[in-house]
């Protein structure tokens, strides 16, 4: 969509990874990947959705998603915006750290990125 979203589209939106869960909940060989689907939008200072978990109540798996998720939309072409360079990405995670994200993943993940960076 171009644009930004209703409040109702938000809402909706919002509703992702509840709905998401449920459904995956049916495939038993899923099991396992749940609580890391679900817990993606929740952030470490507890304001997330959609069960309001804060710090270590969120699944270590949501908490690798969260960062890897949002570095991702930040670097990608949205049809609303233009992807930010990598290192304003990075910026901007360091930044949130110990307030929308675990700052021990958003570490671990800055020391692969820059790893990554340096083979590339």
């Amino acid at each position: 969509k171009d644009g930004k979203l209703e409040a109702g589209e938000i809402e909706a939106m919002n509703l992702h990874p509840k709905y998401g869960s449920e459904i995956l909940s049916h495939i038993k060989q899923l099991k396992d990947v749940i609580p890391g689907m679900r817990g993606h939008h929740e952030k470490y200072d507890g304001t997330g959705y959609p069960d309001g978990l804060k710090d270590n109540e969120i699944p270590l798996a949501a908490r690798i998603i969260a960062v890897a998720d949002t570095f991702d939309a930040m670097t990608t072409d949205r049809p609303y915006r233009k992807a930010r360079t990598a290192d304003d990405a990075v910026d901007e995670l360091k930044k949130h750290a110990g307030r929308q994200f675990d700052p021990l993943v958003v570490d671990a993940f800055l020391k692969a990125w820059r790893e990554m960076e340096f083979v590339l």
